[in-house]
């Protein structure tokens, strides 16, 4: 193969972020005994706050507002959803999350397998929207440190995927050249789009093999160990 580069998305590509969402979401619901105070069941809380938090990210990723603003409305907004007008208890629950949930180690299946099998054929690199303190937490708690040159954040670059800026901010950092590069990553518009725009080659990682998209990726697999056929990586 031609890639020497393989730059990886981070979020729901290589940590997952479901399971681990959950799992936080779950003590928290517990911990501040949000049932009791007016929050029907940990499903209604979790629906509330993704659909205010997707909304917000939108916002973010288009610059039109700050990451403080992100953080300090979601959760204020969530609980005004349910009657609950309470800013200290909502600031309470956003420390709460924001410690708890990059501590949660849980992968994607087949992310070290692969990751073992590629470290030392190629290098490695992430590009991740998410704020640089969080993703670093979270890198060291899943025990993904080790496997990669460069770790790129939206922060650092200054741009946000898919604007092209950070791609290619990226890719000066490693010292990559475009057409030794690939791009893999579960978000069709923001990982794939992004990096073609670039001219990288894509690799689109759609596990539920559900999404439709007008345009193709270089690649699409559904599972990350497909990658080692698709690089020709044998054991």
């Amino acid at each position: 193969m031609k890639y020497k580069h393989l730059f990886f998305d981070l979020d729901r590509t290589l940590w997952d972020f479901d399971s681990n969402f959950t799992e936080t979401f779950k003590e928290i619901f517990t911990k501040y005994s949000l049932k009791q105070n007016g929050i029907p069941s940990l499903e209604a809380f979790t629906k509330t706050y993704t659909g205010h938090n997707d909304r917000l990210w939108d916002l973010y990723r288009n610059d039109k507002i700050s990451k403080e603003e992100l953080r300090d409305t979601r959760f204020i907004i969530t609980l005004n959803d349910f009657g609950i007008d309470n800013v200290t208890l909502a600031n309470e629950i956003s420390e709460e999350y924001i410690f708890l949930s990059p501590r949660k180690g849980m992968l994607m299946p087949g992310t070290i397998e692969v990751l073992e099998q590629l470290k030392n054929k190629y290098q490695l690199h992430i590009i991740t929207n998410g704020f640089e303190e969080i993703q670093k937490v979270k890198m060291e708690y899943a025990g993904l440190n080790g496997y990669f040159d460069c770790i790129v954040t939206s922060e650092e670059a200054g741009s946000k995927k898919p604007d092209n800026r950070i791609f290619n901010y990226a890719l000066e950092k490693a010292g990559a050249k475009v057409t030794e590069s690939i791009m893999i990553g579960d978000d069709f518009e923001v990982d794939i789009l992004g990096a073609s725009s670039v001219g990288m080659d894509t690799v689109f990682y759609d596990p539920q093999n559900a999404e439709r998209v007008d345009q193709n990726p270089t690649y699409r697999v559904t599972h990350l160990t497909e990658l080692l056929s698709l690089l020709e990586i044998k054991n």
